[in-house]
């Protein structure tokens, strides 16, 4: 019964030998044909080789700039300055900075001749008034005077007429007390045909003044034509 039994166990190991030196030949045949270096090796292991997987990177958070508070949004970048104005720019700017400083200097003179015209307006305005207040004040004189020389001449007048009424000794002694000025007065007025009788019977020093002064008073009198 034993004997049975391990004939049939002799006779597998041997067969098993033999599938193991073949697969062993068919292994050392391959790999004698795939050299390294050749090309279907190569592209065999790349093939045969998986490509290694990236890793994959967290999202690192945006570390915030120094003494900004976390959880604020980050300030925006800086934008680039813009370019200076070209020298043609720069001349044009020129020019109408210089137009506008003149545009202003002449409107300020304008505003001052504007200024200007209104004072000596309002300074004609003035003078015209007082003009006439003047012309007003010298019409008032001036009839104050006519009135005035009326009013002495009919005083004259009447003195004449008391005068020559009167004897001529009796005047002749009034008008040697009479101031000069008031007695060529009246006598300039009187007729000579009654003045000449009261000058010669006035004292020789009075009727030689009274003369003179009637001479000097007929000559400085405007002769109407």
């Amino acid at each position: 019964m034993i004997r049975r039994l391990s004939l049939p166990r002799l006779r597998l190991m041997p067969i098993a030998a033999v599938l193991a030196g073949v697969l062993v030949v068919a292994k050392i045949d391959r790999l004698v044909r795939m050299e390294p270096g050749s090309p279907g090796a190569i592209g065999t292991a790349r093939a045969s080789t998986p490509a290694p997987a990236e890793p994959t990177r967290a999202a690192t958070p945006a570390t915030p700039p120094a003494g900004q508070p976390a959880g604020q949004p980050a300030a925006p970048a800086p934008q680039q300055a813009a370019p200076g104005p070209t020298p043609e720019q720069q001349a044009e700017r020129a020019v109408l900075e210089a137009l506008r400083a003149r545009r202003a200097e002449i409107e300020a003179r304008e505003q001052q001749a504007v200024a200007r015209e209104t004072v000596v307006a309002a300074a004609e305005r003035r003078l015209a008034q007082r003009v006439q207040e003047l012309s007003a004040l010298q019409q008032r004189l001036e009839a104050l005077e006519r009135d005035r020389a009326e009013r002495e001449e009919a005083g004259l007048r009447g003195l004449v007429k008391l005068y020559e009424g009167m004897r001529p000794r009796d005047a002749a002694t009034i008008f040697d007390e009479l101031e000069m000025p008031v007695l060529v007065r009246i006598v300039d007025r009187m007729r000579e045909a009654k003045a000449s009788p009261v000058m010669g019977a006035m004292r020789p020093d009075r009727a030689r003044l009274l003369t003179a002064e009637l001479a000097r008073l007929r000559a400085e009198r405007p002769t109407v034509r």
